[in-house]
């Protein structure tokens, strides 16, 4: 078949690239000039199972309402006119019950993880490379019950069979000497061994390329308008340039999925939720870590890519803008100097705001909608380099009619 894939970000250059294993011609296209431009950009690298909790949880309300006034909040409530924002708000809050969270983590844990082993899979077949580090991340906690907190969460992931093991801050600095200067202000860390970091978009634009060796077709600058409908299929694309027609079509468009599938008949429940970055070059420093991680009281990540340092911070539900001033950057450049005083080369900063497309519960939206041939790959949220190679690989079983590796409970577009 000829399939046409919408968005080039890690998520659709995966699908394409899934796809074309199968024996598919592809063809790609995307508004920007190159292959993950925009929310694949510059996020923070982590190929996290370890890290899987459902941000909607018990505690995301308090957090939300105390950012109303207060900007150090890891999650940050802009309120606006827009209908959207509150409708998806009030689905998000319904999500943030212990029972909700617990299956919403589970979900998300059994994603990961496979995703991750077709991650491998990929790599291996494509050769392709981006300043990947194996060997594990760290999840640091500063405050005695804040850790205390993540043991007893710990089981959520473990019983999906995740390993992870609780470090005293001892074993935390032989484990990374870089953290040394934070011995002392260290309640312990969790380590996730199986997790590692990588850059996403390094990662993407070198799948694009193996894509086109293979005959993949991308379609660059080229702006998705509408469809051409036949009854209950999809003829064709509209786009600035035209129309291409093909016999199937996945949509993998992030935060704009939801105004094409509009058109679609379909509602997607996803919102744009902002992130923040800055990238430092290492510079020959040699406290830089070698390890990636979390500082979970700051809710500020961080993955080291070859000579850079990438360090992010922020959730901020505040729609479409992706905007950003140095100030935006100052708390969580504070963090990164106190964690890591000689890490990178803070008077070089290089800056960076992105859009993660999330839903209410976290997990990503998969399958078809009301016409036969068109196909979901949207809604990855904050974790949408450590799960696309998964939701390729299951797009792919979904076109094909295999019966999928993994069990789509909770994924599934309703």
């Amino acid at each position: 078949m000829h399939i046409v894939v919408l968005g080039s970000g890690v998520v659709g250059v995966a699908t394409a690239w899934s796809l074309q294993r199968d024996g598919h011609a592809v063809t790609v296209i995307d508004r920007a000039e190159e292959p993950a431009a925009f929310t694949s950009f510059a996020n923070a690298g982590l190929v996290a199972p370890g890290h899987a909790y459902a941000w909607s949880s018990p505690g995301a309300p308090r957090m939300l309402l105390r950012s109303l006034w207060r900007g150090d909040q890891a999650l940050r409530f802009r309120p606006n006119l827009d209908p959207a924002l509150w409708r998806w708000t009030w689905k998000f809050l319904r999500q943030c019950t212990a029972e909700r969270a617990a299956l919403n983590t589970a979900r998300k844990a059994r994603l990961c993880l496979y995703s991750q082993s077709l991650l491998h899979e990929v790599v291996a077949a494509s050769g392709v490379t981006y300043d990947a580090r194996n060997g594990g991340l760290l999840y640091l906690y500063r405050r005695p019950e804040s850790f205390t907190g993540a043991l007893e969460r710990m089981r959520l992931l473990t019983d999906q069979g995740i390993a992870l093991e609780s470090l005293t801050a001892g074993r935390t600095v032989a484990l990374e000497p870089a953290l040394a200067p934070l011995r002392d202000s260290l309640a312990g860390a969790i380590f996730a061994p199986g997790d590692e970091s990588g850059d996403a978009r390094l990662f993407t634009l070198g799948l694009a390329k193996a894509c086109e060796a293979g005959g993949a077709v991308f379609r660059f600058g080229e702006t998705v308008q509408g469809f051409r409908l036949d009854g209950g299929a999809v003829q064709a694309v509209v786009t600035d340039k035209g129309e291409v027609a093909a016999d199937a079509f996945v949509l993998a468009l992030g935060v704009y999925s939801p105004q094409i599938a509009r058109q679609l008949g379909a509602r997607l429940p996803i919102y744009p939720v902002k992130g923040y970055s800055v990238t430092l070059p290492v510079a020959g420093r040699n406290r830089a870590p070698s390890l990636g991680g979390v500082d979970e009281d700051n809710l500020v990540a961080y993955a080291r890519f070859g000579e850079r340092l990438r360090i992010t911070a922020t959730a901020e539900f505040a729609g479409y803008g992706t905007g950003h001033r140095p100030a935006d950057f100052s708390r969580m450049l504070a963090v990164a100097r106190d964690l890591f005083p000689q890490g990178g080369d803070y008077r070089q900063p290089s800056y960076w705001a992105g859009l993660r497309p999330m839903t209410p519960e976290g997990t990503p939206l998969l399958g078809r909608g009301r016409h036969a041939n068109l196909y979901f790959n949207t809604g990855h949220g904050h974790m949408g380099w450590t799960m696309a190679c998964g939701t390729a690989g299951l797009t792919a079983d979904l076109i094909a009619g295999r019966k999928p590796a993994i069990p789509l409970d909770g994924l599934l577009l309703q």
